[in-house]
C-alpha cells in the first residue's frame, strides 16, 4: 500500500542525514522519531469531529515533524498561509474545521482576537518554542513539557490508525489570486503516488539533496519537493523562507542537487548579480511551473543544470509537459484527452494560427478553457464546497479554469487564468502572451498584465513592471521595444505602465492581479501612459487620473 504513512516508516532505522536546517542536521531515524512523538501527542489531544490539524509556520523542522506526525496518526494536515491576515486567515481555519493549530510566537499574533470556529477555541492553539504553550484547559503547559510526555513514543499501531491510500492527508488551499481560496482534498495515496512519479522522472536517489524553499503549506512544495524526497530517501534541506540572494549560497552549503519552484523564483534568482563561477555548484535538476521561457533558458546556462517547467494544478485535473521540440512560448504537450473548449458553447476551439512572426492571428476563436476528459477521476474535490466542485467537474470532465490555445502540432500555449481575458477595441485576447513579450525586455524582471476600464468601451491594457536592480524606466526606449517586437499584437501594447519596487504576491510568488486591477492607476508608484496609441509615454498626473475617472464614471 503506497501511503505517506508507509513511506515515513521506511525511513525508521536509517542513520544517514535526512534533514538539514541552518547549522543542524538530523538523521532519517531522528526525523521519524520526532514525527512518531508528535503523532502520539496528536492522538492524546484528538477530539470528536474531523481530525484536522493546522500548521501556521515557516519552513522550519517543526513543520516536517508535525507534517509526518499527522500522516502517522491518520490526521489531515491543513497548511495555514501566513501571508493571510485577520478575517481571511480566520476564515481558512474555521472553514476547514481544524481542532488544533500549531504555530510560533510570531504568527500567533495573527489569530489573536479572531474566532477560528467552534472546533478551534483559543485553548487549542499550541505555540512552539514559547515560554508556555496555550494548549488545553487549566494551567498552560510548556511546549517542551508536552513533548517530554511523549518522548520515545513508538510508531503508531497501524491497526489502530487504519491509514489507507484513501485517508485524507491534506487540505491544500488554492492560491486565491482571483478570489477566496478553496481547500482542495489530497489523500495520502495521491501524494505518495505523485512523490514516487517525480522521483522516477528525475531519478532521485538516497544521495540526492532536495532544497525546499517554497512554502510547505503549498502543493508545489509537498508534491514536487517533500514527497519525492521522502520516496527517494533523499536529504531535505530546508530554507525558512525563499531568498534569491541566499539561493546559490545554500546550494553550495548543503550540496543541493534538486530544487522545486512555483511562480517566479527563477526570475528573482536571475536578477541577482551574475558571477563568473555561478555554474560551479552541485545543482543538477530543477522542476516547477509558471517560469518564463526566457528565464528557464538563462537559468540553465547560468547555473549549469537542467530545468523542467510544466503546467499543473493543485487539484491535479490536467497536466502539460515540455518536450525537447516544444516551440517558443508553448507549454508542451498535454496528456491524451486534453482539449481547448469554448466555455460558453462547450465546442472545441479551432487550432491556433500564426503569422510569419509568430503572432497569434485568431486569438478570439482559438483561446478557450483547457479541459481534461479524464481529469475528473483524479480530482478528489474541495472541502465542503459543492458549488466549486461542480464548476470544476462537469459530466466527468475537468475544467481547469485556465485559458489556453493549441497549435496544429498539439502543442499547448498558456493564455492565463479565466479572469485574464481582455477586450480592447472589440478584440479579445489573453494576458499571458503579452506578459511573455514584455519579459523579453532586458530591464524587466517581471511583468503583470491586466485589464483596466476604457473611457469609451471595453478595456485598456495596463502592465505593472518590476525592473532589475539599478534600472530606470526609459519611456522612449520602452516604446521602441514594443514597436520592434514582431509578435506583439496590434491591440496588446500597454496603454498604462506602472513601475513598482514590489509586486503584491502570494507566498509562492504568484502575482495578485486582483489587487493590481483594483488599484489601477490609483497607487503610490509612478504610472506612465499614452492618451492615444500613437502618443509617447508620459507620467500620469493627478489631473489626468481625475479626468479618466470622470470619463469612466460617465460611461
Amino acid at each position: 500500500m503506497l501511503t505517506i504513512d508507509n513511506l515515513i516508516r521506511q525511513r525508521a532505522g536509517d542513520h544517514r542525514v535526512g534533514m538539514a536546517f541552518a547549522d543542524r542536521t538530523w538523521t532519517h531515524d531522528q526525523v521519524v522519531t520526532a514525527q512518531a512523538e508528535r503523532a502520539a501527542l496528536l492522538a492524546s489531544l484528538r477530539q470528536p469531529g474531523p481530525f484536522h490539524v493546522a500548521l501556521l509556520l515557516d519552513n522550519v523542522p517543526e513543520y516536517v515533524f508535525w507534517m509526518g506526525g499527522a500522516a502517522l496518526a491518520g490526521a489531515t494536515l491543513v497548511g495555514g498561509n501566513p501571508t493571510h491576515r485577520g478575517d481571511e486567515l480566520a476564515r481558512d481555519l474555521s472553514h476547514t474545521e481544524c481542532q488544533l493549530l500549531v504555530t510560533d510566537p510570531g504568527y500567533a499574533t495573527l489569530v489573536e482576537g479572531h474566532s477560528l470556529g467552534p472546533a478551534l477555541p483559543p485553548e487549542r492553539i499550541l505555540v512552539i518554542d514559547a515560554p508556555s504553550g496555550d494548549l488545553g484547559p487549566g494551567p498552560a503547559t510548556p511546549y517542551g513539557a508536552l513533548l517530554a510526555g511523549v518522548a520515545g513514543a513508538p510508531l503508531p499501531d497501524q491497526t489502530e490508525t487504519a491509514v489507507t491510500e484513501d485517508t485524507l492527508g491534506l487540505l491544500l488551499f488554492t492560491s486565491g489570486t482571483s478570489g477566496a481560496p478553496k481547500a482542495c482534498l489530497c489523500s495520502q495515496g495521491r501524494l505518495a503516488r505523485i512523490g514516487s512519479i517525480v522521483t522516477q522522472m528525475f531519478e532521485l536517489a538516497s544521495d540526492d539533496v532536495c532544497y525546499l524553499a517554497m512554502p510547505l503549506f503549498h502543493s508545489n512544495a509537498l508534491m514536487a519537493g517533500w514527497a519525492p524526497a521522502l520516496a527517494a530517501g533523499a536529504t531535505v534541506a530546508l530554507r525558512e523562507r525563499f531568498s534569491a540572494s541566499q539561493f546559490l549560497i545554500d546550494v553550495r552549503r548543503y550540496g543541493v542537487t534538486y530544487f522545486n519552484y512555483v511562480g517566479k523564483p527563477l526570475s528573482y534568482i536571475l536578477a541577482t548579480p551574475e558571477l563568473p563561477d555561478d555554474a560551479v555548484n552541485t545543482l543538477r535538476r530543477a522542476f516547477g511551473n509558471e517560469a518564463a521561457e526566457a528565464d528557464v533558458a538563462r537559468f540553465v546556462e547560468r547555473f549549469g543544470c537542467t530545468v523542467q517547467d510544466a503546467y499543473g494544478s493543485t487539484e491535479g485535473g490536467a497536466a502539460v509537459q515540455r518536450t525537447p521540440d516544444t516551440p517558443r512560448g508553448a507549454l508542451g504537450r498535454a496528456l491524451p484527452g486534453t482539449l481547448i473548449l469554448n466555455p460558453d458553447t462547450g465546442e472545441e476551439c479551432p487550432r491556433a494560427a500564426f503569422d510569419e512572426n509568430g503572432r497569434l492571428l485568431n486569438a478570439e476563436a482559438a483561446i478557450g478553457e483547457m479541459v481534461s476528459q479524464t481529469g475528473g477521476a483524479g480530482f478528489e474535490g474541495y472541502w465542503r464546497n459543492a458549488e466549486a466542485e461542480q464548476a470544476r467537474v462537469r459530466n466527468g470532465w475537468y475544467w481547469t479554469g485556465d485559458l489556453a490555445y493549441r497549435d496544429e502540432d498539439d502543442f499547448f500555449y498558456f493564455g492565463g487564468r479565466d479572469f485574464d481575458w481582455l477586450r480592447v477595441d472589440g478584440e479579445n485576447f489573453a494576458a499571458a502572451p503579452v506578459e511573455s513579450v514584455l519579459q523579453r525586455h532586458p530591464d524587466v524582471v517581471l511583468a503583470s498584465v491586466y485589464a483596466v476600464p476604457d473611457a469609451v468601451v471595453g478595456d485598456q491594457v495596463m502592465a505593472t513592471l518590476l525592473l532589475r536592480p539599478g534600472r530606470r524606466f526609459d519611456p522612449v526606449g520602452f516604446a521602441e521595444f514594443l514597436a520592434g517586437e514582431s509578435d506583439m499584437g496590434t491591440k496588446w501594447a500597454p496603454r498604462y505602465v506602472r513601475i513598482t519596487d514590489e509586486l503584491p504576491v502570494t507566498a509562492t510568488t504568484k502575482v495578485l492581479k486582483r489587487v493590481l486591477r483594483n488599484e489601477g492607476w490609483h497607487c503610490n508608484d509612478p504610472v506612465w501612459w499614452r492618451p492615444r496609441r500613437e502618443d509617447p509615454f508620459h507620467l500620469l498626473r493627478p489631473t489626468d487620473a481625475d479626468a479618466l475617472d470622470k470619463a469612466i464614471a460617465e460611461r
